[in-house]
């Protein structure tokens, strides 16, 4: 099959739009009922709800208009620039976003999107100007993408679909299971529900059952600093930013369980890993000074916000000095283990689901050029 002809952008839409940011400085525009996108929520995903909201008089107060379920969402500044999403609500956006609204008698939205997704490289590539990157709408009303018959596009885009729908749903998974083992968390550790009926004592963290005591988190672990990862040749281990995996290479820095911490930039984004891996420079990684608690390490740091706790550098920042220091209540081994016990299965179906997601990626990523470059055939795949 020959590849199919291309048309630019602006000839396949109903309109393309940006948006706006009501004033930061008036309370009374945020906090409202309209979802209002910004441009960091836009990682080549599905948008059913944002960080942030406004109000009706926000809205009537800037440049904020509303745009409808099913439009493609392009970042035009910034880290995120020529990365796409999907509305899968009606919301608003900021100045940031370039707002697709796909005219469905021409071009299936989720084609759009996957085409998109496919030349983010080369989209991202026509971002300019000096420190903060940004394209204009301008560059991508004529940007090019496949544009088969709207037939194709369906059946290109259902069968993409269908692998990122499964991703999602093991996504969901994920966070109901991590759900459940952080309320088991706060149960044992900070109501103390399974101890209820104990002995308590005074402390500075309040009243904890007796035999416990307050100590600090490097009692418990040994934070390490993550290394350049550069000159590692290609291989299978996984390699963690604060963003997540950004490469595999052919040796890890730590092969056992640990919780790993960015240093710079997203500090909430702490994962558990349970796998050999390797960390960049920006992240810490952890060793367990007990066996079997890192589990517990992840669900104690996770909720902590430690945006607010970073050095004050103009880059959010966290140190060892800082994570070492952080308080909290120490149990005796034997609970340890016993809570150990109960969210084991937890993580492990948690594993699981990733790696399926994993699997599922990396089948879509290798399908999507070829289908949409008309290498593969739609029949190959459904026969």
């Amino acid at each position: 099959m020959g590849k199919y002809d291309k048309i630019e952008i602006q000839h396949i839409c109903l309109n393309i739009c940006s948006g706006g940011t009501p004033k930061s400085t008036v309370t009374e525009y945020y906090g409202g009922n309209i979802p209002w996108l910004n441009t960091k929520e836009i990682n080549f995903c599905r948008i059913y709800e944002t960080e942030r909201t406004i109000t009706d008089e926000g809205l009537n107060n800037s440049s904020a208009k509303w745009v409808p379920a099913n439009t493609v969402i392009v970042a035009m500044y910034g880290a995120t620039a020529g990365k796409t999403a999907i509305a899968k609500i009606p919301l608003t956006t900021n100045q940031a976003c370039c707002n697709l609204n796909i005219d469905s008698a021409k071009a299936d939205y989720r084609f759009v999107y996957y085409a998109l997704y496919n030349d983010y490289a080369y989209l991202a590539s026509l971002a300019n100007g000096g420190a903060q990157q940004n394209l204009n709408a301008q560059q991508i009303k004529e940007f090019e993408i496949p544009f088969p018959p709207l037939k194709e596009q369906k059946r290109i885009a259902d069968i993409l679909s269908s692998l990122d729908d499964k991703i999602e749903l093991n996504r969901r998974i994920n966070g109901n299971l991590e759900q459940q083992a952080q309320a088991l968390f706060k149960a044992w550790f900070v109501d103390f529900e399974p101890f209820k009926n104990g002995k308590f004592v005074d402390s500075e963290l309040g009243k904890i059952p007796e035999g416990w005591k307050v100590g600090q988190l490097d009692e418990l672990v040994e934070i390490k600093y993550g290394k350049d990862h550069k000159k590692l040749l290609p291989g299978n281990i996984p390699v963690y930013g604060s963003g997540g995996i950004m490469r595999h290479v052919n040796m890890p820095i730590y092969e056992k369980e640990s919780v790993l911490i960015p240093r710079k930039g997203s500090l909430n984004n702490v994962l558990y890993v349970n796998h050999p891996f390797w960390t960049v420079d920006t992240m810490f990684y952890t060793r367990m000074k007990i066996n079997g608690i890192a589990k517990f390490i992840y669900l104690f740091i996770s909720p902590i916000d430690l945006l607010s706790m970073n050095n004050g550098s103009a880059v959010p920042s966290m140190t060892t000095e800082i994570l070492s220091k952080i308080r909290l209540v120490i149990p005796s081994k034997n609970i340890f283990d016993n809570f150990e016990s109960l969210v084991a299965p937890s993580f492990d179906k948690i594993g699981s689901c990733n790696k399926e997601i994993c699997k599922l990626s990396n089948l879509r990523d290798t399908l999507l050029p070829k289908l949409l470059s008309g290498e593969l055939s739609i029949n190959t795949i459904t026969e």
